[in-house]
């Protein structure tokens, strides 16, 4: 095959385009977005209890949906999240199961439940993560805040009618409410119950057909239209009467007033409120074009309404538009480099063919990503990248070889024939090997893992495409375009190269290797003693390890939470207080940023939600300043939130101000250590002691756990005289919560809004202690007595919130670690080690488990390690079988530790942390280096059958591979090196792996060249090689 597609004029120029056409024609069909598509795991509950306290929903609602569904099949974990009048439990499924049985399921025991208490609603249950967020609209303008809200919910509805626009979720404001206050004196006054009158509103209220009249003529449609839908008419509502004809109307017990539920759930864009538009989209649309379908979208709405202001941001497409810009200009940069590179070992057009390989395999590789489930993303474009400059290595290693047989004075077309074939056994060898380390890397366990293994799925391909144009394409190119050339050379510059090359291979190498070689044992044990000391480095925390690589953001947050029942004024006023203070930083700050721009772009205010605080309502909110990009300020992230939180100050009456920027990356936060016990009380102690342990450390900040004490409460208990007036615990709970808490009366359709009709005493009436303590309870005789003649009242305090793991009770420590202060895989190691045993001792009925950064990356490197060991049997299999030994293989396989060193000691020189992209490229690595080591020993093996002693034979192949070695090395660091000096934000989680690329590579290129051949003799010493009495099968 190779023989015909090298000499036919045609066919392999017809197989290039080929490549190229159905690259091209795929690259518009691939969807891109921020991250690789996951298969949904997580189905959440939601279930409303309203009224009731923490208890009584973990209680009444959490632990009898766990226990439902105990019995499904393929369930992970169970987390519980009982709240003020909510549940949430979210039920995650183990890998592999399907997700739409996992949720049929989980529906079926979940509404099978016949326990629930009367008041708890149905159960709303969704799957998490069919969609992905894509932008955010804040929209604000000059209106009062129900046209606000008309409006945003109409542009939702126009936004959904874009085509590329699947879904549009709108917050910022809670649902419409017509709210009946009722005042106490009066429903004293005409022995009314604020329970009454919500059922006098329900029966008065109706809009229902009433059948048909059917006449002579036509049928006419009968309706009692009693509706009333607005406060005017409600007010107007007869509640009581007399046959005397005197009339009470709803006006006379109270008012009727229109607002939102929840005062609690707004947001504000700078200091209005504003409305919150989240643009999704499914897993198979493109993000880049429903950002696009948006903007034009926005572009004609401005114009239609210029009063109103849409601000657009977390525009995730951004994201992936970096990304792309940082793939295209490294990639170009990166084969320039590499082309220059090839010239100064070959002349023009054989420099050319080799570098065509580039193209054509990421085109035929982008042809085939749709049909294994990729997409272009952050993670692929990083696979794109990464392959850049590890990809060429067959191409360099076929022209390497077709020169060296070009100079032997053969014709082109043979020479390219021959060349390749006699490098075909260990190039195939050098591929295979490289898929047995690549191969395990895409079953990465852990939400990293599955972020990550997509980047091996993509090299295979890509290396896959690149093995074909290796063997088939390349040949014929060189062929015939070295029939017309040959390997001339000319001018200066190149004999001063072709010199250069030369004294560096026999004056440095050569007799580094012939040293090497005679002081072989004191060589290789120096190596392993060299080795020895990289792993110290590691192990003491020289080069330390964490997760992710630390970027800089653009948005910072600062998340704020007060005492459980403290009301929205008071939590408005300590925001105006902390936004006063972004203000101020910003003014600060401006002077300096480039063009004078503002440091801040945009300010926003959630309020009703703390990612912190693990909880909902008046008493929390959340600050959010979207700043300019790290490449456009001047000013790191961490002055700007040093420089807020001196600024604000200490907040008399606050539990915590949170500073710092909006996420926790991939990997989770740093610190999140759960404790679990039956005794929350037991399980708080224990956090706090483990709490005591970070807060010593410098660098750990934002440290707190997710148990706090929850509202007042008064426990109402009825007396066993209360039974002798006619009184039972339901009739009174009925009067006290409709009172209190409100009774919902009626639902209205107002346009496209349905309305609560909401029955309650008027705010003056209730927000005082002594209006409970003055509250009547009506007898069945209309009389009325004091509650506090019919009931005691205890006077507790429970719990805000109370988180449950797998049916246990949970409370969570979460903190955060400054990367420049302190490491947090060394902390949460002396936390093991010292503050564990020390806890369980004083708390044994607690248990302990890690999660966040920690847990994730343990999961992911556990995962690539036992991948990385399964890589490594499979290349020696390959290797044993090819060269007919079992100790051969051992010395290509020394390339892996030797590249290991040139990752460590790389990551020491340029002052990065090791991380899991560090490792990720170490071991995509591993499989390329190890091929240069092949090919090393078989032109040894050849040099041996040739009659030469195993000692020249081994200086010999070093001088013989030093040209190949040294180009696919000085090619694959060229290819990265743009990336190694990139300043943008983009390029700083992939610095890592190409600082472990490069220097890995270099480590090796230098370490194989010299090493191997004295391994390989020493091997000899002791009788361990294999026996060559006739021609290697490869050669």
């Amino acid at each position: 095959m190779i023989d015909q597609f090298a000499r036919h004029p045609t066919l392999a120029n017809l197989l290039m385009l080929l490549f190229i056409i159905a690259g091209v024609f795929a690259l518009p069909k691939l969807e891109r977005e921020t991250f690789p598509e996951f298969t949904a795991t997580e189905i959440q509950i939601q279930i409303l209890y309203r009224g009731a306290t923490a208890e009584e929903v973990e209680e009444a609602v959490c632990q009898r949906v766990e226990d439902a569904i105990d019995g499904v099949e393929n369930v992970k974990e169970v987390r519980s999240d009982a709240q003020e009048g909510v549940a949430v439990i979210t039920v995650e499924m183990r890998d592999g199961a399907d997700i739409s049985i996992f949720q049929d399921d989980i529906e079926s025991e979940v509404e099978a439940i016949t326990e629930f208490p009367v008041d708890v609603e149905d159960p709303v249950i969704t799957q998490l993560g069919r969609t992905e967020a894509v932008m955010v609209l804040l929209v604000n303008g000059p209106m009062e805040t129900g046209d606000l809200k008309i409006y945003c919910e109409d542009l939702k509805d126009r936004l959904q009618q874009v085509p590329q626009v699947s879904l549009v979720a709108l917050s910022g404001f809670s649902d419409r409410q017509l709210r009946v206050e009722l005042s106490e004196e009066a429903l004293r006054r005409y022995s009314l119950t604020a329970s009454e009158v919500a059922r006098v509103i329900a029966r008065q209220g109706i809009d229902i057909p009433a059948g048909a009249l059917e006449t002579r003529d036509n049928e006419v449609l009968l309706r009692f239209v009693e509706q009333r839908r607005t406060p005017e008419e409600l007010e107007d509502l007869i509640i009581k009467g007399t046959r005397g004809g005197a009339e009470l109307r709803l006006r006379d017990l109270g008012q009727v007033v229109d607002l939102f539920e929840d005062e609690e759930v707004k947001s504000l864009l700078g200091d209005e409120r504003a409305g919150v538009l989240r643009i999704e989209k499914t897993k198979t649309q493109d993000a880049i074009r429903v950002t696009t379908a948006v903007n034009e979208f926005l572009e004609a709405e401005r114009e239609r309404q210029p009063n109103v202001n849409i601000a657009v941001v977390n525009d995730m497409s951004t994201l992936i538009s970096d990304r792309l810009q940082l793939v295209l200009k490294n990639a170009v940069q990166g084969i320039i480099l590499v082309f220059f590179t090839l010239w100064m070992f070959f002349n023009l057009r054989m420099s050319f063919w080799v570098v065509m390989s580039l193209p054509v395999s990421f085109l035929g590789a982008l042809f085939l990503m749709p049909t294994f489930g990729l997409t272009i993303n952050m993670i692929t474009l990083t696979a794109m990248l990464l392959a850049t400059g590890i990809l060429m290595d067959d191409g360099i290693v076929i022209a390497e070889n077709v020169a060296r047989h070009l100079s032997l004075g053969k014709p082109a077309m043979q020479a390219a024939v021959d060349g390749v074939k006699e490098v075909a056994g260990g190039v195939v060898s050098s591929f295979l090997t490289t898929i047995c380390v690549l191969g395990p890397l895409a079953s990465l366990a852990g939400f990293i893992g599955k972020v990550l293994q997509v980047i091996p799925i993509v090299l295979i391909l890509v290396l896959a495409v690149s093995l074909i144009e290796a063997f088939i394409i390349l040949p014929a190119h060189l062929g015939h375009s070295l029939g017309h050339s040959g390997l001339e050379r000319s001018g200066r510059m190149r004999g001063a190269i072709d010199t250069a090359l030369n004294w560096l291979r026999e004056s440095v190498m050569g007799r580094c290797v012939d040293a090497a070689i005679r002081w072989r044992y004191l060589f290789l044990g120096s190596m392993a003693g060299l080795f020895v000391a990289s792993l110290a480095l590691v192990v003491s925390g020289i080069v330390p390890f964490q997760g992710f690589p630390t970027t800089e953001g653009e948005i910072v947050e600062a998340r704020i939470l007060l005492p459980q029942g403290t009301p929205i004024e008071r939590t408005e006023k300590i925001v105006q207080r902390i936004t006063a203070g972004l203000d101020k930083v910003n003014q600060h700050f401006t002077p300096d940023q480039p063009d004078g721009r503002e440091l801040v772009e945009t300010v926003q205010v959630q309020f009703g939600t703390n990612a912190d605080a693990f909880e909902s309502g008046s008493h929390v909110a959340t600050i959010t300043a979207d700043l300019l990009s790290p490449e456009n300020r001047s000013t790191r992230i961490d002055a700007v939130v040093q420089a807020w939180r001196e600024e604000v100050g200490n907040l008399p009456d606050v539990i915590s101000v949170t500073y710092g920027e909006s996420a926790f990356g991939p990997a989770g936060r740093p610190i999140e250590i759960r404790f679990q016990s039956d005794s929350l009380h037991d399980a708080k102690a224990a956090a706090q002691q483990g709490l005591a342990f970070f807060d010593q450390y410098q660098g750990v900040y934002n440290l707190t756990d997710d148990l706090r004490p929850g509202k007042q409460e008064y426990r109402i208990r009825l007396d066993e005289g209360a039974v002798g007036l006619g009184l039972d615990v339901t009739t009174i709970a009925d009067q006290v919560r409709a009172a209190f808490q409100g009774t919902v009366a009626d639902e209205i359709q107002v346009g496209t809004e349905a309305y609560e009709i909401e029955a309650r005493l008027k705010t003056s009436d209730r927000d005082s202690l002594a209006d409970f303590a003055d509250f009547h309870v009506v007898l069945a005789d209309g009389s009325r007595v004091p509650l506090s003649a019919v009931a005691k009242v205890d006077v507790a305090t429970g719990w805000s919130r109370i988180a449950r793991l797998n049916g246990r009770r949970t409370v969570t420590l979460i903190g955060e670690v400054d990367t420049r202060v302190a490491n947090t895989a060394a902390l949460m190691g002396l936390f093991r080690r010292e503050a564990i045993p020390e806890i369980e001792e004083q708390h044994p009925n607690v248990r302990i488990q890690i999660e966040g950064e920690s847990q994730e990356s343990a999961e992911t490197g556990n995962s690539m390690l036992q991948a990385f060991v399964l890589g490594l049997i499979g290349v020696f299999a390959i290797l044993s079988y090819q060269f007919e030994s079992w100790t051969e293989p051992l010395i290509v396989m020394a390339a892996i530790p030797m590249a290991l060193i040139g990752v460590i000691w790389g990551h020491l020189i340029t002052g990065n942390s090791l991380s899991i992209p560090s490792v990720l490229g170490f071991v995509s690595l591993a499989g390329v280096v190890v091929n240069d080591s092949i090919l090393l020993v078989l032109f040894l093996k050849q040099e041996r059958t040739e009659g030469t002693d195993v000692i020249e034979s081994a200086r010999q192949a070093s001088r013989l591979r030093f040209r190949a070695i040294l180009l696919t090395s000085a090619t694959t660091i060229a290819g990265l090196m743009p990336l190694l000096f990139e300043t943008s934000r983009q390029a700083q989680v992939l610095i890592p792996l190409a600082v472990s690329v490069c220097f890995g590579m270099l480590a090796s290129t230098v370490l194989v060249l010299i090493a191997l051949p004295a391994a390989y003799v020493v091997l000899a010493d002791l009788g361990l090689v294999a026996k060559v009495d006739k021609p290697d099968s490869h050669t």
